[in-house]
């Protein structure tokens, strides 16, 4: 009954933003490699592969709960990146509403601009958000001085405008990192999260279809999951709420990304 209350709690509270970064001289020495994000599916539900270029761990960044991994315990994390509003969004906070589950929402400043009462109500009920930059940029590609722009930017943005403090979470756009920016975010305050479940959701344009996003979670699903859908998509909305349910038949639970450690 603790340990329930604990994580309950543990889903509600705001961490602080601790700010420890050092100056532009301690990460010259870093290797600023850009790399791409990837990971590679476990057809029996088993914890996904990854780039294993750099040890993410060392630098406070996740793509999956080892420990719930490890232990083969049902818990998953829904994470949600939203660069621009596309009409879906409050749609799927409905759906998290009913179903009684939390999310991380990553966002960029110029998505709180133009959505501050979207912003606001993922507070509101509950849910994360998090850290996606001002203008989504690539941030191997960006200078000490501009991720740090970038960076506190957005979350002294989301302060200001919806008068909620920013969840100290970190998605790097297109997943596109190095060890230097992964150390850069760290100093920051921020923890970094990649994923181990993700598709081809992001473009309007060519939509994967509600079926397959509820046949994709079915096949892949896993312990520990950190799982990228985009807000804009028509199909996550339309599964959204049959993912869930089909999740929580199996036993999962969705929890915050709080949990993390």
């Amino acid at each position: 009954m603790f340990d329930q209350c604990r994580k309950v709690f543990c889903r509600y509270q705001t961490y602080p933003i601790e700010n420890h970064l050092k100056e532009k001289e301690a990460y010259q020495s870093l290797d600023n490699t850009k790399l791409s994000w990837w990971f590679r599916r476990d057809m029996n539900h088993g914890p996904s592969g990854c780039d294993d270029t750099i040890d993410i761990s060392e630098y406070d960044a996740y793509y999956l709960d080892q420990n719930a991994s490890k232990k083969n315990e049902k818990v998953v994390y829904l994470t949600f990146d939203c660069g621009y509003e596309n009409g879906y969004t409050e749609q799927m906070l409905d759906i998290l509403k009913k179903e009684d589950v939390p999310a991380c929402f990553f966002v960029t400043q110029t998505y709180i601009r133009d959505n501050v009462a979207i912003a606001k109500r993922m507070k509101e009920e509950g849910h994360q958000v998090g850290n996606h930059t001002i203008y989504h940029i690539c941030m191997p590609d960006k200078s000490y001085e501009e991720i740090v722009q970038e960076v506190n930017g957005c979350a002294d943005y989301m302060k200001e405008a919806t008068g909620y403090a920013m969840d100290p979470y970190l998605r790097p756009p297109c997943g596109e990192y190095s060890a230097r920016t992964l150390a850069i975010t760290q100093d920051l305050g921020f923890k970094t999260i990649f994923w181990s479940m993700a598709y081809m959701d992001f473009d309007v344009n060519n939509q994967p279809g509600v079926d397959f996003v509820i046949d994709h979670f079915n096949k892949y699903h896993h312990s520990g999951a950190i799982i990228l859908m985009h807000n804009v998509s028509s199909s996550n909305a339309g599964a959204l709420e049959k993912v869930i349910a089909n999740l929580k038949a199996e036993g999962y639970r969705f929890a915050s990304l709080n949990e993390l450690q």
